[in-house]
């Protein structure tokens, strides 16, 4: 399902975008705003980025990629951006940006109006954050007297919706420091603001006749990969060797007990890169002249150290750890192929994917789970 997009007429748009483009060139800001024989551009440092672009007629095309906006792969369930959108698009582009999750928003500009696919209620896509600039003539005005007065920053914009702009436009608002007129003036060329002048246009697209459409958002895909192993059986294996780590392990347990009794508890999941804890029935106590975080920082130590040292190369290492310590005794449990009963799932949070993945990678064969399929990209795509 579509909807409309309240946005500015295409060739507006564009004269607003070439002309902070070309302002931006002026003062040596190359690549934040751009234009080039594809249309336009915005990148951010974050690698957040936004690309427009004219065709024939009133046609044009808006899309990009906001790292902490994306309907297309973390909302549940995903919206496909490109569901409902026009055979003219630039496709070869925007298909395998959406195959790699670099695709956040697409919106196109055909018959009068902006479209785009419908997004679950209150979700954002980033794209105002993008290209917000130039959404608005004020917003425009804005951006351009952050470098000059404002009054210059109006004869520049009027000038440009003309296709009037001049070097004296730059150098009226750009005072200090002097502005690379030839580059900016280059660049206004290139985006039409100047005489005799055109903006860049680029050709129709055409629909491939497949493609693969992500059907699992990033948190269905770790959610389902989370419950096979809620459901997945332990695999048989040796029992790991006796170990000094373990020994320092449990003194330090039972050394933190916090009813001085010698019972603690520890539950914790550990890979190659991330390490998490939760409490159990008698957590590790803090101590009051201890810095924040000092204990954690020292079970982290411990706990990644024994695994360590019970590695195999043959059946890997184990994910969940759980040890339960009393004054005379411990018990100690791991897991290396299932999610433990005692460790809770939030649905939000758990191991991920990538992570898991290099560590079947690092088993043979036959101590890898059945789940491990489900990490393979491909589980959350399908054919259209």
């Amino acid at each position: 399902m579509l909807t409309d997009v309240d946005l500015p007429a295409p060739g507006l748009l564009w004269t607003r975008w070439a002309t902070l483009s070309a302002t931006h060139v002026a003062i040596g800001r190359t690549g934040v705003w751009s234009i080039d024989e594809r249309g336009a551009g915005r990148d951010l440092p974050d690698g957040s980025w936004a690309r427009f672009a004219l065709l024939d007629g009133r046609r044009a095309v808006l899309y990009g990629d906001h790292h902490e906006h994306s309907a297309a792969g973390r909302d549940d369930p995903p919206a496909d951006p490109l569901t409902g959108a026009p055979d003219w698009l630039p496709w070869a582009t925007l298909a395998p940006l959406a195959e790699r999750d670099r695709l956040g928003f697409v919106i196109w500009h055909e018959s009068g109006r902006w479209s785009r696919v419908r997004y679950r209620d209150g979700w954002s896509d980033g794209m105002t954050d993008l290209a917000g600039p130039a959404l608005t003539g004020e917003g425009t005005l804005i951006a351009l007297s952050r470098f000059g007065p404002r009054p210059a920053a109006e004869r520049l914009l009027a000038a440009a919706v003309r296709s009037e702009v001049s070097p004296a436009h730059f150098s009226d608002l750009l005072i200090d420091p002097a502005p690379d007129l030839a580059a900016a003036m280059a660049t206004a060329a290139r985006g039409g603001l100047v005489p005799g002048s055109a903006a860049p246009r680029i050709q129709p697209g055409r629909r491939p006749p497949m493609r693969r459409v992500r059907r699992l958002s990033q948190g269905e895909h770790d959610r389902l990969v989370w419950a096979a192993m809620q459901d997945s059986p332990e695999l048989s294996r040796p029992a790991p060797p006796v170990t000094a780590e373990l020994d320092t392990l449990v003194g330090w347990l039972q050394d933190r007990a916090p009813h001085s009794d010698g019972r603690c508890s520890l539950l914790a999941y550990s890979d190659a890169t991330s390490f998490s804890s939760q409490p159990g029935d008698r957590p590790p106590a803090d101590r009051p002249e201890e810095e924040r975080y000092t204990a954690f920082r020292r079970l982290t130590e411990l706990v990644r150290a024994l695994r360590r040292a019970e590695s195999d190369p043959r059946y890997g290492r184990w994910l969940f750890l759980r040890v339960e310590t009393s004054a005379a005794g411990v018990r100690v449990e791991r897991r290396y192929d299932s999610w433990p009963p005692w460790w809770h799932d939030d649905g939000v949070s758990g191991p991920w994917r990538t992570n898991l993945q290099e560590e079947m990678d690092a088993r043979l064969p036959r101590y890898r789970p059945s789940w491990v399929g489900l990490l393979d990209p491909e589980t959350a795509y399908r054919p259209l």
